[in-house]
């Protein structure tokens, strides 16, 4: 039910709606005499659908997060020279992330230094790379 409810949420429909509600409390408010109560109704239904609506992003962030996490780590573990303890470093503690932050921070100052760009990760590597995958599935 989350999921229609969350894909529903984000199409143009839900906002026409929206919308349509809003201008409908909105035309009805001289009829109210614009009273506390013709307030409170607004008032009311937004709260209540913002405080639902927090729960349906969330739930619809960690799916998108969990789903890009196993693609990076499908990408880390089919390369060939990638470190595989990076696999799962949604899960490192802060420590640990600091301490690989500060370890690619050295690498790429390295990089700097060398002040050729394509000499670490040239067309030919790339190619060589993919011939080398190609290879591997073909067995």
């Amino acid at each position: 039910m989350a999921e229609k409810i969350t894909k529903f949420s984000g199409s143009t429909m839900a906002f026409v709606l929206a919308a349509g509600i809003v201008l409908v409390w909105g035309i009805t408010g001289p009829l109210f005499h614009y009273s506390e109560t013709w307030q409170l109704v607004i008032n009311t239904g937004t709260t209540i659908i913002t405080f639902l609506m927090v729960f349906l992003i969330q739930r619809a962030q960690n799916k998108d997060s969990l789903v890009l996490h196993l693609k990076l780590n499908e990408l880390i573990a089919a390369t060939r020279g990638a470190s595989n303890r990076l696999i799962n470093a949604q899960d490192f503690s802060e420590e640990e992330i600091r301490t690989l932050h500060d370890f690619y921070c050295a690498l790429a100052e390295m990089a700097k230094q060398d002040n050729d760009l394509g000499k670490t990760h040239s067309v030919e590597e790339a190619e060589d790379n993919h011939n080398e995958k190609l290879a591997a599935h073909s067995e």
